[in-house]
């Protein structure tokens, strides 16, 4: 073997040796980047979810929860003890067939228990009846001049007869004075905004709570589901009134 072949292969040794050194360069600086970027990628990963985070109460701030939506309020019409820890809101439609069958189911309910419960009314009337929100508004001025249940009572006991009017406003001016209400202040809150406000704000309240028929009962603030008669709706008032008294 020639000089020139030795020192050839004496250089390719060198140069290999070389490219190891440069690769192990190559290794720690790569190694030294990724330490200097993971508390940077982190940090900022976190700032994301931060942020995410707080558009998420951001943009749910202002919906309300279930249990504000099931918060007694003043504008709301309340039959038997008003004082009852045992509440039972029923939103219902003034022209909806199940809801004048319900309609007897809490009557005869109140009348067993209203010295215990307190039963709240809500409108809740639905777009394919055409007189149910002349009847809610019917049922709201009659409200104002304090007759608001006696109304209730003789739209659901009368339903066939004003449900199926083109317009029911005649036959429903005559309930009003039925009842010796001042008609000239039945007609003009008959059209106010205020009473249209209060029908519009019990609906929303019931949209938000993902009701989408009548008639919907919560007791105590759960709703209640597949009550098909009297004997089921007294059993779970009774179970609340029991667990109530058990507490206290």
């Amino acid at each position: 073997m020639s000089e020139d072949q030795r020192l050839t292969k004496k250089e390719r040794k060198q140069l290999k040796k070389l490219e190891k050194e440069e690769e192990r360069e190559r290794k720690e600086k790569r190694e030294k980047l990724k330490k200097l970027l993971w508390p940077i990628i982190i940090v900022g990963a976190g700032v994301l979810v931060l942020l995410g985070i707080i558009q998420v109460f951001s943009l749910n701030s202002d919906i309300p929860s279930n249990q504000e939506l099931l918060t007694i309020k003043s504008s709301d019409w309340i039959k038997g003890n008003k004082e009852s820890k045992v509440t039972l809101i029923e939103y219902s439609d003034f022209q909806c067939p199940a809801c004048a069958f319900y309609y007897n189911v809490a009557g005869q309910l109140m009348r067993e228990y209203g010295a215990k419960i307190r039963l709240v009314y809500r409108h809740f009337p639905l777009p394919q009846h055409k007189n149910a929100r002349i009847a809610a508004k019917v049922a709201e001025a009659a409200g104002s001049q304090g007759k608001f249940w006696q109304m209730h009572d003789m739209l659901f006991e009368n339903q066939k007869i004003w449900s199926e009017q083109v317009d029911p406003r005649g036959i429903i001016v005559d309930y009003a004075k039925s009842f010796s209400l001042d008609v000239q202040k039945f007609e003009e809150d008959l059209d106010s905004k205020e009473v249209s406000d209060k029908i519009e704000n019990d609906l929303k309240s019931g949209e938000s709570l993902g009701i989408n028929a009548t008639p919907t009962f919560y007791l105590n603030g759960k709703k209640l589901r597949n009550v098909a008669s009297y004997e089921e709706l007294k059993k779970m008032i009774e179970d609340e009134i029991n667990k109530l008294e058990k507490i206290s």
